[in-house]
């Protein structure tokens, strides 16, 4: 089962390189991984997915490590997450109209034109870019690049208004 992991660390050198360790020296698989500044200065945020049948044990283990100040199992039901994704498609002159249509479907933007392909960058939910390259792996796809995904917990209570500073 796929979990993905929020682990919020110190910015200082070595820390990704202990995290990343930790899984592959216990035998799981990172299948995504993002890291980036937080709003707080001196702190990132580690986002990992993560394919393992329980991750009590590797939470713990995290905790362990230099430099990390928490970790969180995001609940897949409770999670916002996106990637982003640049994929170059085959395509003659006469099939681009209807392949910028089916971009235009998905909110995909052509970034490149080149004589005999297309390349379109496209941010959204992984099943979001999933169903995008269903729908033009027909074409054929040249080339593919993806970013590690990045997650947050979903606001808990969407009635409320947010709460903004507003000064005297």
């Amino acid at each position: 089962m796929q979990h993905t992991l929020a682990v919020i660390v110190e910015n200082k050198p070595g820390v990704l390189a202990r995290v990343s360790a930790m899984f592959s020296n216990r035998g799981f698989n990172i299948h995504s991984l993002a890291v980036g500044p937080t709003h707080v200065a001196g702190r990132s945020r580690i986002t990992l997915v993560v394919d393992a049948p329980e991750l009590e044990q590797l939470k713990k283990q995290l905790h362990k490590l230099i430099n990390v100040i928490k970790v969180h199992e995001l609940d897949p039901n409770q999670v916002l997450e996106r990637e982003v994704m640049l994929v170059r498609v085959s395509c003659d002159v006469a099939a681009r109209g209807e392949l910028r249509d089916t971009a235009s479907l998905f909110d995909a933007k052509v970034i490149d034109l080149a004589d005999n392909s297309l390349t379109f960058e496209l941010t959204g939910a992984p099943a979001h870019l999933s169903s995008f390259l269903d729908q033009v792996r027909r074409y054929g796809i040249v080339d593919l690049v993806k970013s590690g995904r990045i997650a947050m917990k979903k606001t808990s209570d969407l009635s409320q208004p947010a709460k903004t500073s507003v000064g005297s």
